[in-house]
């Protein structure tokens, strides 16, 4: 016969309607509902999906018309270690440097000089005008 140490021991180990009855109270909070499975897509959708894709994603004859301008457009290794080549290094840089530095020198020294001659003509036309006063000759411009 079954005592009430027996009901104990089987309320431990199976669920009782107390149980059960919880469950369901939680079990209708995290089981989708109608409108949940609403949002998701259908086969009519997939199947739509699926027509659009094909006119938007690359197919395989894209691809290999791609592959084939990728060639002619992007750089291969080849053509990068040529490009790196032909780069200018640092010595070639530092020659140019020291030729615009002498060139600014020579420029310089040349615009200095006309600023001298530029007083010199100055002074002899004061000159020359001093001694066409003191000659009275009328000079004209």
């Amino acid at each position: 016969m079954i005592d009430d140490k027996d009901i104990q021991k089987l309320k431990k180990e199976l669920a009782t309607k107390e149980d059960l009855e919880k469950f369901s109270v939680r079990a209708f909070d995290t089981f989708a509902t109608k409108d949940d499975l609403e949002k998701f897509a259908t086969k009519d959708d997939l199947e739509k999906f699926s027509v659009q894709a094909f006119d938007t994603f690359a197919t395989k004859d894209d691809l290999e018309k791609f592959s084939v301008q990728a060639f002619d457009t992007f750089a291969t290794k080849d053509d990068l270690k040529e490009a790196v080549a032909n780069l200018a290094t640092k010595e070639d840089f530092n020659n140019l440097l020291t030729a615009v530095d002498a060139y600014a020198k020579k420029a310089d020294t040349f615009f200095q000089e006309m600023v001298m001659l530029a007083h010199k003509v100055e002074r002899h036309e004061k000159w020359l005008l001093q001694i066409a006063d003191k000659l009275n000759i009328k000079l004209e411009y």
